[in-house]
């Protein structure tokens, strides 16, 4: 049974990641990419299903994880009645982007006494389901299966055990150092070379200078670079695209049906890294991921994605591997995403703001990148008032959600901003128009003056966290009665021991179109923060924001969601979604509180000026 999500962390090479256990076992790692299939499961069933324990053979007295400095290198560190060990963990970044090695380093070194070790591979391709065929090779064992090639090396050497195992015992002093190691490779390509604990020594190197590159020295500064440091691990570097999560199907309702793939990339989430990155200093990667959008919505406007594949391919075929059981017993386990064909309104809002944010930040524009808004605001201007699937992408019918009328009028805002203050081409008064009418629109139909609020959908008696984002996309001021309402109705009635809840899935019969329920939802809550914030109430901020660092593992990992009744995280993990948000929200803080460092990275507000009229 795998552990709890608070006792796993990760470690990546921008190409792909690996999920480690507080236990030593490598419960979950896709090679070569995010997206490709897991040669260890575990974390979706059992040892049966994939795995790598690497960890003393005797009666464990003690053991915890942590990172090295800034960096994604793991260490792990187990105490014996024989003494104690230290497990470092890392892949490699690949030394420029025509390098194809996808590695696992294991460093095993001794820190005290003389400690017994037992290392354990269960390989199992195609997420637990193929067992490969395994033999010897002067480098190693080498397990090999359709397209993919595994192969096992190190100081010393994995044998076969019980016909598909692979085992191998030795013995590790005080200052000694043993490196395993795998890699993976193409069936037909040259098999990769040996690696070695120095290339550890260098992935440290290499990951502290990015950390370092941080221009943000505020009070939160470890959290931050910490959040930064995941979202930099879940970056694809070969396209720049950056996938919501590293795992598949995690539960958001431990032994429920709400279990995705978040292996994609998300355009909902390109306004918040974009101003998480340059905010941060990542100016690169900022332009990385903006290349990352373009590239994506080449094509015809009525085809463009809420999601896409980490290289922006479009299909993501939903499969569920009826051979898997779940974590906790979660089923169905779930493969690639049917939301990918949803119709998702507010995703035409977040990509005109994210590049509208580039232009506001001084990044180099694209040379096609105004013709392609122009492209979808002329799609958007005939569809703004066509119902969709929602932010939420419920598998229910499609609704009028108020957040994503909002985010059509970001749209029109950003394009008219776009002619305003950047000189660019367009029907200014058009566009001016129809923002207006939306916002008209939005405030007689999604406001319930009795209940003093903004509703899920035109109509609705429920309510939606994503409303807390009214003031920070501008559409009105954060003092306005209406927003203040609105937030008071969200701490009413979605907030759980101080967490936020996405929305509530019975407030008008079946809104999601699936069973049970689901976690408080962590980017929410800290909408709340940035909420207060907007409303001049810091300390209340404050609290909130450090209610979220409290749930963070030992390791600063978040995911999607937290159950409040189990106490305990869920969904996804990492989840990017939910790092970005942190960072914004870090930097907000500190600079309303006047730190110079973070004052004069500031600039990021989405916030514009009332339109008028309502």
């Amino acid at each position: 049974m795998a552990l709890q999500l608070e006792d796993y962390a990760v470690v990546g090479n921008t190409r792909s990641a690996a999920v480690i256990g507080v236990d030593g076992s490598v419960d979950w790692l896709c090679l070569p990419r995010f997206d490709s299939g897991a040669c260890f499961a575990a974390l979706l069933g059992g040892p049966e299903h994939g795995r790598w324990q690497l960890a003393p053979a005797g009666e464990l007295h003690q053991r915890r994880h942590r990172y090295q400095g800034d960096s994604l290198v793991l260490e792990t560190e187990f105490g014996t009645r024989d003494g104690k060990i230290r497990v470092v963990d890392c892949m490699p970044l690949p030394k420029d982007r025509a390098d194809r090695a996808t590695r696992l380093i294991r460093v095993v070194e001794g820190i005290g006494g003389r400690v017994p070790v037992h290392s354990e591979l269960a390989i199992r391709f195609d997420y637990g389901h193929v067992v490969p065929w395994l033999h010897d090779h002067d480098a190693g064992m080498l397990a090999a299966a359709g397209p993919d090639c595994l192969l096992i090396g190190g100081d010393v050497r994995h044998r076969r055990a019980g016909g598909d195992l692979l085992t191998a015992d030795f013995t590790v002093g005080t200052g000694e150092r043993v490196a395993l190691w795998a890699a993976w490779s193409a069936v037909g390509d040259p098999l990769p070379g040996p690696s070695s604990a120095g290339e550890v020594d260098h992935a440290r190197t290499r990951w502290q200078e990015w950390a370092d590159r941080c221009r943000y020295r505020g009070r939160y500064r470890e959290a931050v670079v910490r959040s930064l440091l995941l979202l930099k691990c879940l970056s694809y570097a070969p396209s720049g695209g950056i996938v919501a999560a590293a795992t598949a199907s995690l539960p958001e309702d431990l032994g429920g049906v709400r279990n995705w793939d978040y292996r994609y990339c998300w355009l909902r989430d390109a306004t918040y890294t974009l101003l998480a990155l340059l905010d941060a200093g990542y100016t690169e990667e900022a332009r990385a991921w903006r290349g990352w959008l373009l590239r994506a919505l080449a094509g015809r406007p009525e085809q463009m994605q809420i999601m896409y594949g980490i290289d922006g391919r479009r299909r993501l075929t939903e499969l569920e591997l009826d051979w898997l059981p779940g974590y906790e017993q979660s089923r169905p386990v779930r493969i690639g995403n049917a939301a990918h064909a949803q119709f998702q309104l507010d995703v035409y809002g977040e990509l005109m703001d994210a590049l509208h944010q580039a232009r506001s930040h001084d990044i180099a524009p694209e040379e096609h990148a105004w013709e392609v808004q122009r492209v979808l605001l002329d799609f958007l201007q005939s569809h703004w008032d066509d119902p969709d699937n929602g932010i939420w992408e419920v598998r229910g019918r499609r609704r009028h959600f108020v957040h994503s009328k909002v985010m059509a009028w970001a749209a029109m805002d950003r394009a008219v901003k776009g002619v305003e203050r950047f000189g660019l081409d367009g029907p200014l008064e058009r566009w001016r128009a129809l923002r207006q009418q939306i916002h008209d629109e939005v405030c007689a139909r999604g406001y319930d003056a009795d209940r003093d609020t903004f509703t899920q959908f035109y109509g609705s008696r429920g309510l939606d966290a994503a409303l807390l984002l009214l003031p920070s996309v501008g559409f009105l001021p954060p003092d306005d009665p209406r927003i203040t309402g609105t937030v008071a109705a969200v701490e009413r009635e979605l907030s759980r021991e101080g967490f936020i809840r996405r929305y509530d899935p019975d407030a008008d019969g079946d809104t999601d179109g699936l069973p049970g329920s689901e976690g408080a939802f962590l980017p929410c809550t800290l909408w709340l923060a940035d909420a207060y914030l907007l409303q001049g109430r810091r300390d209340e901020a404050r609290e909130v924001f450090e209610r979220v660092l409290g749930v963070r593992n030992d390791t600063g990992l978040l995911t999607e969601e937290y159950d409040v009744t189990a106490h305990r995280l869920v969904g996804n993990l990492p989840q990017a979604f939910s790092h970005v948000p942190l960072v914004n929200t870090a930097i907000s803080l500190d600079g309303l509180d006047g730190d110079e460092q973070a004052g004069a990275i500031r600039g990021r507000s989405r916030t514009g000026s009332r339109t008028g009229g309502s």
